[in-house]
């Protein structure tokens, strides 16, 4: 009896530093090894890769310094307070800690589960359509300069995205070069979208941004999700809304950082 009334703490502590140390320590190295392989850019914007691996560096200091600490030294301040009270407050005590460490587990072991055995991947072009029509303005006003039409030679799928949804002067824009890259996805119309996952610090804030491909360049079947490489002249129709005609498309892999920013 008094051996098992022993081991009981020992387990308690075991699973405390588990539970803390260790979960802590298991992200802190599959965060690195994503920012050493570059694939952590598939979960934030490269903005900010330097301050999650400096956080898991630092982390994993911490993690080595507490293996200096006896086992249950975490608990030593919780045991104290708790002889100081009521046998009663105590046990409730007790029961409220127990609850916490095992939702706490439970969510935290499945997360570094997830880490662990699911590789990294890009958002899909599934999640895109069904996000379509949530996208936000990304690029409101800018065309709205000086010179009547922004610089379009460094624009991306995201700015000409909302450069097609919301111009002014969509005549300005006609007949301007365009080599854009992204994945296909279904238009109402008949034709194919151009479409892009764009973050502004990480996936859990991506929006798809898509433009119109249409015209004789499309003479082939793209299944939804294919990469293609579009390079084309951007064309006003009478209407006033914006197309890429293409001069050429061609199949890619997908590139190794598949979002815009």
């Amino acid at each position: 009896m008094a051996e098992h009334e022993g081991a009981a703490p020992k387990l308690h502590a075991l699973a405390t530093r588990w539970l803390g140390v260790g979960l802590a320590t298991v992200l802190a190295v599959v965060t690195l090894g994503l920012a050493v392989t570059g694939r952590l850019t598939l979960y934030i914007s490269p903005e900010t890769v330097w301050f999650a691996a400096a956080a898991a560096a630092v982390t994993l200091i911490l993690a080595v310094w507490s293996c200096t600490l006896p086992l249950g030294a975490e608990g030593d301040h919780d045991h104290t307070v708790a002889a100081s009270g009521s046998d009663a407050a105590a046990a409730r005590r007790r029961v409220l800690q127990t609850v916490a460490v095992v939702s706490g587990g439970v969510i935290s072991s499945a997360v570094v589960l997830a880490a662990l055995l699911l590789p990294p991947a890009s958002l899909s072009a599934e999640l895109a359509v069904s996000r379509a029509g949530e996208t936000p303005t990304l690029f409101a006003g800018s065309d709205d300069v000086s010179l009547g039409v922004a610089d379009t030679t460094t624009f991306g799928v995201g700015e000409w995205s909302t450069a097609f949804a919301t111009s002014t002067r969509p005549e300005k824009y006609d007949g301007a070069p365009v080599t854009l890259t992204g994945f296909v996805t279904p238009a109402e119309d008949g034709d194919v979208n151009l479409t892009r996952m764009v973050i502004s610090h990480c996936v859990i804030d991506a929006q798809p941004a898509s433009v119109a491909i249409a015209g004789s360049g499309l003479d082939e079947s793209y299944d939804t999700g294919q990469w293609i490489e579009v390079a084309g002249t951007v064309r006003a129709d009478s209407d006033g809304t914006l197309r890429v005609e293409p001069a050429s498309v061609t199949k890619i892999e997908e590139p190794k950082d598949p979002y815009e920013y």
